[in-house]
């Protein structure tokens, strides 16, 4: 899976399975995670690669500073996330029947 910076995720495994995610950094194995609230830019999540799922890559302002290394605000983070979600229907359920296939 060819992930990248600010790509839009959405965790497959753990206790935040369903939660959608910008990608914040890329190793190859890990990505750190961070939605600005519970994982915001100074403390992002690292998580394996095979436990998230690409939901989108946006072409938004914020997705561009995020690309570009600006200095970016958690609330940037959570506004952006907030309108994807909502053109997003995410239902855990969904994720964990995904997760239960793969595995």
């Amino acid at each position: 899976m060819d992930l990248s910076r600010s790509d839009v995720v959405r965790c497959l495994a753990g206790r935040d399975a369903g939660a959608l995610f910008f990608i914040a950094d890329s190793d190859g194995v890990y990505v750190s995670l961070v939605d600005g609230k519970h994982r915001t830019l100074e403390k992002p999540k690292r998580k394996k690669i095979r436990h998230v799922q690409l939901v989108l890559r946006p072409d938004s302002p914020m997705a561009e500073k995020l690309r570009s290394g600006e200095k970016l605000l958690n609330s940037e983070l959570r506004r952006e996330l907030a309108a994807i979600s909502r053109n997003i229907n995410v239902s855990t359920k969904e994720v964990r029947k995904t997760w239960q296939k793969t595995t």
